[in-house]
């Protein structure tokens, strides 16, 4: 069961799915052009598993390759790029 991040511009979110399911969101706000991550969150039951890492990391990917600016708000967003100078 290899992760999935899509990004739903209808729902302002990055989103984490799992074969069929729905595991986990970013969810932002637009300001300027640029995308504002605002919140992270990986369903209960599935926390622990890096899951929410993967959303972070894919959801940059993608910012990035589509050239969209990001403000990261978002606490695990702003403690994932300390940890990942590199993103």
């Amino acid at each position: 069961m290899e992760p999935r991040v899509v990004d739903n511009p209808a729902d302002d979110r990055y989103e984490l799915w799992l074969d069929d399911r729905l595991a986990g969101e970013l969810r932002y706000t637009r300001s300027g052009g640029r995308l504002v991550l605002v919140h992270t969150e990986v369903d209960p039951e599935l926390k622990g598993k890096g899951l929410a890492n993967v959303l972070v990391q894919r959801t940059l990917e993608d910012l990035r390759g589509r050239g969209i600016e990001y403000v990261p708000v978002c606490p695990f967003v702003r403690a994932y790029l300390k940890r990942h100078p590199q993103s």
